[in-house]
């Protein structure tokens, strides 16, 4: 099983649940190598790669480099692509018209209005006038191609990658935020399905979560909360919608923030912090239901970390969703903590941690010593390799369905290997590993614990 974050194109902080889109593929996963090989880019348009940082993804660089050969590949497509090839790009455009045709639209008139949010464009295509919608798309009708060519390429290699990854018994594990971006391509098409004023557009109700012990103002995300009223009026079709298209591109989902679809954190728009918010219902059981009605079971994890009720819980098992577990947060409270391995039931997943926490290595070594005890007196001995294979080992013994760790935590890296700091707004999503850390003594262990606690069908390893 591989894990991945959110897929879709990102915006202000590169954060992947705060996409442009909530179907769209984020076009700097495309290889440019593959459109060189397939004759839409040349030799001397590859010949001039900048010297990348190599342990961190510096975003702006690369997206200068990378989106106008993007675009000098869609031109060469459009007009020298084989005839099976623009077949299965019409198909493709025509398949997707759901999402893709706003979408491209969208992101054109980002680029022509110099990036700025949707609400700030002229009123008439910011509110979709439909003589506004046909001037705009007959004007940027070029670079909507150009969005559009990207949307095929990223879908084309991503399936090849999954296709790949399958054929070895490897199972795609993708991540779906609850909430989406204010300024993105759904609340913009869709505005009548989220909480948003009707003269600005800006968002009526926001979502977040309340004050708690690591928050004395809570968090507020600035995502429009959902308008479910309406959503239930058309029979959760954008939702639905929406799943069907990630499952397009990952083998297991799991959901960010379940517990909204039980009851959400709704905090009114002129608010500077969350305190003054409330609980909110939603109808996550009708949800769930018309989508098993229309999908069948599907492979939905529920992301249940946090304040979480008996009605969340409830919710959860009602349609059998394993929930998560940390092993970060297991050891400082009581022996009822639900995050000790005594305490799972089968169904759930396990993690030594998640991309929101530290690495194992720097969550052990930031606690204090008294703290560091109690993990050593439940482990009983650390792995000589390490307490990152100490909790890795933990998680594999335990009775959970699967166990994931995080790369960093199998590279045994400290705090500098941090994926996200969730209260910090820059800087994150950063982390890049290089291709020589992946060594076959490393793999070779991997593969014997996986093994030695059950978790592989094959025989014995060597």
């Amino acid at each position: 099983m591989v894990a991945d974050l959110a897929l879709g194109p990102t915006g202000v902080g590169d954060s992947p649940y705060l996409a442009y889109s909530s179907q769209a593929g984020n076009p700097l996963l495309i290889s440019l190598d593959f459109l060189h090989i397939d004759g839409f880019l040349s030799e001397a348009d590859l010949g001039s790669l900048p010297d990348f940082p190599g342990d961190f993804v510096d975003y702006d660089r690369v997206r200068d480099y990378k989106y106008p050969l993007l675009k000098t590949a869609s031109y060469h497509f459009k007009r020298h692509a084989a005839s099976a090839q623009q077949q299965a790009f019409a198909q493709f455009c025509d398949r997707h018209q759901f999402w893709l045709n706003d979408y491209a639209l969208f992101m054109s008139l980002k680029d022509e209005f110099a990036g700025t949010g949707w609400y700030e464009w002229p009123e008439a295509i910011a509110k979709r006038e439909p003589e506004a919608l046909q001037e705009w798309t007959q004007r940027l009708q070029e670079a909507i191609f150009v969005h559009k060519f990207m949307q095929f390429e990223f879908v084309r290699q991503w399936t090849n990658l999954k296709n790949y990854a399958n054929e070895r018994k490897i199972v795609i594990f993708g991540d779906l935020p609850i909430y989406v971006a204010h300024d993105s391509a759904d609340v913009w098409a869709h505005p009548q399905i989220f909480c948003l004023d009707e003269e600005t557009g800006k968002p009526s109700l926001m979502a977040g979560v309340p004050p708690d012990y690591f928050s004395a103002t809570g968090q507020l995300w600035g995502n429009p909360v959902y308008n479910w009223e309406e959503l239930e009026r058309t029979n959760f079709d954008w939702w639905i919608r929406r799943i069907e298209s990630i499952l397009e591109y990952v083998d297991v989902v799991r959901i960010d923030h379940f517990r909204g679809f039980e009851s959400y954190w709704a905090v009114p728009g002129a608010e500077t912090t969350a305190v003054n918010g409330s609980w909110v219902e939603a109808p996550g059981d009708e949800f769930f239901t018309l989508l098993e009605q229309r999908l069948g079971r599907l492979p939905i994890v529920a992301e249940d970390l946090g304040l979480i009720t008996a009605e969340v819980e409830a919710l959860r098992d009602r349609f059998e969703f394993p929930g998560m577990k940390i092993l970060h947060f297991a050891f400082d409270s009581d022996r009822a903590n639900p995050f000790l391995p005594y305490n799972y039931t089968s169904n759930c997943i396990v993690y030594t941690g998640t991309h929101d926490n530290d690495t194992t290595l720097g969550w052990f070594e930031s606690r204090p010593p008294e703290a560091q005890e109690r993990v050593l007196e439940y482990l009983g001995s650390v792995d000589p390799q390490g307490i990152h294979w100490s909790l890795i080992r933990l998680a594999m013994s335990s009775i959970a369905n699967q166990a994931i760790f995080p790369l960093q935590d199998i590279l045994g890296l400290g705090s500098d290997a941090k994926m996200n700091t969730p209260s910090q707004g820059e800087g994150n999503w950063r982390w890049r590993y290089q291709s020589d850390a992946l060594t076959q003594p490393l793999s070779d262990h991997l593969r014997r614990l996986t093994y030695l606690y059950g978790r592989a069908a094959q025989s014995s390893p060597a």
